[in-house]
């Protein structure tokens, strides 16, 4: 950490750039705060429930239910518990494990994630029947962050939860994006793809979304449980084509999806259905507010934030590669900006899985970036999850510098030997140079950070 007051990024070594580097993310994360960006949205005033430009008034409401999923959610619900206090009747969130919050009206149910986990379903089903159960002059919120996906799973019979778990599996492990996978966990699912609004109908539905998706779409944030859905199950077929996938995946998994792009199985409601009539969706939060306050704590700490962009997808190495190419640039001709920068992007990349390696898309973004950038001095690297986890490890990310190579081969690790066994995870730990924030209870994609100090 920087002392207070210091603002100039002046002639630094890599050590004060990796302190700044830190201070700089965790910024960002703290501006997703979905606590915060649940209020910014929702108050309650003159007898009305106001979210966004719409307001309900609470005479009209007989009682207001509470649902959800995802990895912020138990911090947003604490949110509108605040707003509408014993206005609430009772809910059911579903969370990851270890990712809760104090509540008094609403029950946190903690579950499986990335692959989802028998907790989910029996949650996702208690869901399904509050949904179901809620009437024309009841109000159902429902609260949407990232994770979710995996995190409400109620597969379509036959498919069973270890056939759903199987195809998320293999798909996050053959690299397909996020849209890619939830068009297929949409059309093996009974709540995904609009089936939650429309299990709800006549009962008024307002959602309120923390995306954590490219884009901000309202029918990917979550695989879209409140959204018109625009994807189909021919569509999900092709993902599995693209990728190799359909004679890989369960064969009732298959079945499903070949019966219903030919028309046998009912399409998940699409733009015009009438339960969208009483579904308001509104977007609380996303990766771009991160970015803003990152770039803004930045330019506190004396550097010229470069926002490359907020929707980078794309494979983890290449784009880790990219990053560090406009870094040398800077420093070799000070094109696009002179020293000191701080370059800053956000989204989510997929990493293909080649190796048996441990660590996630962060970890081997600034692995990739530290090969690239082996030698070059006043150069650091940071990428995290703003979520606080990176794949299946308890780290965020992790931070390199120009030596990061040479401090490795002392202790006998091999960068490239590990990158290419997907093992970041092993080649950071031993270094001291993993991002461990712990659950943040926020997910708004990934913070990437190259921060290019002055010269001496």
């Amino acid at each position: 950490m920087t002392r207070r007051g210091r603002t100039s990024a002046g002639p630094q070594p890599e050590q004060e750039l990796r302190r700044k580097a830190q201070v700089i993310f965790l910024r960002g994360v703290r501006a997703a705060d979905p606590y915060q960006a649940v209020l910014r949205h929702l108050r309650v005033e003159d007898g009305k429930l106001i979210a966004d430009r719409r307001r309900y008034s609470l005479a009209t409401i007989r009682d207001i239910y509470v649902v959800g999923a995802g990895k912020a959610s138990a911090v947003m619900a604490a949110a509108v518990e605040r707003a509408l206090g014993r206005r609430i009747r009772g809910g059911l969130i579903n969370v990851k494990y270890g990712h809760t919050a104090p509540l008094r009206r609403i029950e946190l149910n903690e579950c499986g994630h990335p692959v989802p986990d028998s907790n989910g379903e029996a949650g996702a089903r208690r869901i399904m029947e509050i949904a179901r159960k809620a009437g024309e002059q009841d109000l159902v919120i429902c609260l949407i962050s990232g994770g979710a996906s995996a995190l409400m799973p109620a597969p379509a019979p036959p498919v069973t939860l270890e056939e759903k778990q199987q195809v998320t599996r293999l798909l996050l492990a053959c690299g397909a994006t996020i849209h890619e996978i939830n068009a297929v966990r949409k059309h093996i699912s009974d709540i995904k793809g609009g089936q939650l609004a429309r299990l709800a109908f006549p009962a008024r539905v307002l959602a309120l979304l923390l995306s954590d998706v490219i884009g901000d779409q309202f029918d990917v944030i979550g695989s879209g449980p409140t959204a018109p859905d625009a994807s189909t199950f021919a569509g999900a077929l092709a993902v599995l084509d693209r990728y190799g996938l359909r004679e890989r995946v369960p064969a009732s998994v298959r079945e499903r999806l070949e019966r219903g792009a030919a028309g046998q199985i009912a399409e998940t409601p699409k733009p015009g259905d009438p339960a969208f009539e009483r579904t308001q969706n509104v977007l609380v939060g996303s990766n771009r507010c991160a970015v803003d306050a990152a770039a803004a704590a930045a330019r506190r700490l004396g550097f010229k934030p470069l926002v490359l962009s907020t929707v980078i997808e794309g494979e983890t190495r290449e784009v880790a590669r990219v990053h560090a190419a406009i870094a040398r640039e800077i420093l070799a001709s000070g094109r696009p900006a002179r020293p000191p920068v701080c370059l800053i992007s956000g989204g989510e990349t997929t990493v293909t899985l080649r190796g048996k390696g441990l660590g996630g898309r962060n970890q081997e973004f600034v692995l990739a970036a530290a090969i690239d950038l082996a030698g070059v001095p006043r150069v650091v690297v940071l990428s995290g999850g703003t979520d606080g986890t990176d794949g299946p490890t308890d780290a965020a990310g992790a931070i390199a510098d120009g030596a990061t190579l040479a401090r490795a081969e002392r202790i006998g690790l091999d960068a490239r030997r590990m990158l290419d066994d997907n093992d970041s995870y092993h080649f950071f730990e031993p270094l001291g140079d993993l991002i461990k924030t712990g659950p943040t209870n926020t997910n708004v994609m990934d913070l990437r950070l190259v921060l290019i100090g002055k010269a001496e």
